[in-house]
């Protein structure tokens, strides 16, 4: 017995343990259902997330699990729960294919992140048994880059979203060290800056973005508070002017107020930019920035062509199809699985609600929904205490949601603009 069933009532979940193992119980419209108890990305308690029918929400990340099958709905994360019948283990992860080496029809997926990995991963997952081709400049097949933030001293065995066998079970071929440096539509083919030509029957940009390198006062907007925890100084309404330096080291900042900072290591976080300078001539839409124009599914203007994540501008849908580019490490997931779908003929529209965490100082933070033109922020909670919620508001809804050591609220908040739900200003307050 691992409960009373009294002791859960409907749409409650209770973390268990079976042996010397925990797991997610859960009951839903009367019934019952048990899975993994921690989230497939890094781990979380499932059981402090958000229950809204049969799909429960991580509290840190926000990736989704149906409480029946244990199968991911919503990324980051790559793999399902493990999900228990009498408590026995019947699937983790979803079944896929291999290679038929008779089928010669040739899916070519360019850039090395997860939009690329989860679009290989779909196409196995659904039968399709054709050639699939990975091309990557790194050094290494696809990984959890969000790591890198995190920690300096990383072993790279340790980042990688799949070991190397897994390529090789799933017949994936992934190239590294390789870079295509033009697309040819007219012909289906890409060059690689080694002079060869691939073709490709249809086609994946997924090359992300990379960071921006201009200084000046465009570049930065950085006033002058004191944030005495961990001795964090802000210099708000000022700009970087130069970065200062001697025999190829750095020596600090020269702000334009005059002020100059001394320092060892300069942390430059000015943006980024679209990896799409090689689709020139390509006939490629792009938008102003060059991100890689697409629909909701993840189609772009050439047949056969798609795109999916931090390159792309596409129709968010909780912001009425309004064309955004979101960097979030969960959309690219969600991207290239709905790029692979559609690839397959089986229509599929990029509904994802945007998701991000991060860590400063020790602390916690998420953030749902898309706050760009918000006019009014909303606070529950105590900012000065850091624990809070914060609402952006705009035309007196709800656009995205903040937080603090606030969980599991803005994963309840993603949740809710997931099933179609509007939260007005009022509902907020």
């Amino acid at each position: 017995m691992v409960c009373q069933e009294v002791d859960l009532r409907d749409g409650q979940m209770k973390e268990v343990t079976v042996g010397d193992q925990k797991v997610l119980l859960v009951r839903t419209r009367g019934q019952y259902s048990a899975v993994g108890s921690q989230c497939s990305h890094y781990n979380a308690p499932l059981v402090k997330g958000v229950l809204v029918g049969d799909r429960v929400r991580c509290p840190f990340h926000g990736a989704c699990f149906n409480v029946r099958t244990g199968d991911i709905e919503e990324y980051p994360g790559l793999d399902c729960l493990p999900s228990y019948k009498s408590l026995k283990l019947t699937k983790r992860v979803k079944e896929m294919c291999t290679r038929e080496p008779d089928i010669q029809h040739t899916t070519l997926l360019i850039g090395g992140g997860p939009a690329s990995l989860v679009c290989a991963e779909t196409l196995r997952q659904n039968c399709y048994q054709g050639r699939i081709v990975i091309v990557t400049k790194d050094t290494l097949p696809p990984f959890d880059k969000p790591k890198l933030s995190k920690a300096l001293d990383l072993d790279s065995s340790s980042i990688l979203l799949r070991p190397s066998d897994f390529y090789q079970q799933h017949g994936v071929e992934v190239w590294t060290r390789k870079e295509v440096v033009s697309v040819d539509p007219a012909e289906k083919s890409v060059k690689l800056s080694d002079g060869s030509l691939q073709r490709y029957d249809q086609l994946l940009i997924s090359t992300g973005c990379r960071s921006a390198s201009a200084f000046g006062p465009s570049s930065f907007s950085t006033n002058k508070r004191m944030l005495e925890e961990k001795n964090v100084k802000f210099y708000m309404t000022d700009f970087v002017d130069e970065i200062k330096g001697e025999n190829g080291k750095v020596k600090g900042v020269l702000l334009k107020s005059g002020i100059v900072l001394e320092a060892d290591v300069v942390i430059a976080g000015i943006g980024v930019i679209p990896n799409s300078d090689f689709l020139t001539g390509s006939q490629l839409e792009v938008d102003s920035r060059k991100a890689v124009i697409v629909d909701k599914f993840m189609r772009t203007n050439i047949p056969d062509i798609f795109s999916a994540g931090d390159v792309t501008s596409f129709p968010l849908t909780i912001r009425g199809d309004q064309r955004v580019n979101v960097g979030h490490w969960q959309m690219s997931q969600a991207q290239g699985r709905v790029a692979a779908l559609n690839m397959l003929k089986k229509p599929t529209k990029c509904e994802s609600v945007p998701f991000f965490w991060t860590v400063l100082l020790g602390k916690s933070i998420r953030y749902t929904g898309y706050g760009e033109g918000y006019t009014e922020i909303l606070f529950k909670g105590k900012v000065e205490e850091r624990k809070f919620l914060a609402f952006y508001i705009k035309d007196e809804v709800v656009v995205a949601a903040a937080s603090l050591m606030f969980d599991p609220a803005v994963a309840r908040v993603a949740e809710l603009m997931a099933t179609g739900q509007v939260i007005s200003k009022a509902q907020a307050q």
